[in-house]
């Protein structure tokens, strides 16, 4: 047994040392990671073809998660609903987005509480372009996203208030519409998207 319970902690720190490798001299202690989103491959063909990005950044090793939300294809009408985003917990798209598992929910706590609880995104012109900053995800030690799928959904998330047992696990938020895996990458997509993103939240 106690041989048992060395190697769950050497488990464990190989674990945290491997996620993911500490920022090198040029990103400035800061990882970088992206998901590159695609429609999921089991949605009709009359539904939205989202593509895009979703990036994300984080200080090594205490900073808050931060990320970008780069996304086309949504119905240019601006009289759609939002749509709810959501880490889950598997990056396997081996049957689509269907295949990704539920939320990533580490705790064991109710929606919309679990830390890839990302919320509701309107469209504007077919596009989502949002900045997020102070995530409660992380991309470092035993709880990190990365390998997971980030998992957009065709509804709106209804935050947990819908009064049924689906709503606790992931917000009513429907069908998958389109998903990704993280994946560490450098700085600059980040660069590259984020003036954009920032000069449309001004406007």
């Amino acid at each position: 047994e106690s041989l048992h319970e060395i190697q769950k902690q050497v488990n464990d720190l190989w674990q945290n040392l491997l996620y993911p490798i500490t920022g090198g001299n040029d990103t400035d202690g800061m990882i970088y990671a992206t998901c590159e989103m695609k429609p999921s491959s089991k949605i009709d063909v009359d539904k939205p073809q989202v593509t895009g990005q979703v990036l994300f950044r984080q200080s090594y090793s205490y900073g808050r998660l931060e990320a970008l939300f780069y996304l086309d294809g949504f119905p240019l009408d601006n009289n759609q609903s939002s749509r709810a985003i959501h880490i889950h917990e598997l990056g396997d798209l081996s049957n689509g987005c269907d295949s990704t598992g539920g939320h990533y929910n580490p705790f064991r706590v109710n929606h919309p509480r679990h830390p890839g609880d990302f919320g509701n995104f309107l469209p504007k012109e077919g596009k989502i372009r949002k900045y997020k900053t102070n995530l409660s995800a992380t991309v470092f030690g035993p709880y990190s996203i990365m390998g997971r799928s980030v998992v957009i959904h065709e509804q709106e998330d209804d935050m947990g208030k819908g009064n049924n047992k689906a709503s606790l696990e992931n917000g009513n938020a429907g069908k998958r519409l389109a998903c990704c895996v993280i994946g560490i990458s450098n700085k600059n997509l980040w660069e590259e998207k984020l003036p954009e993103v920032m000069d449309k939240k001004k406007r």
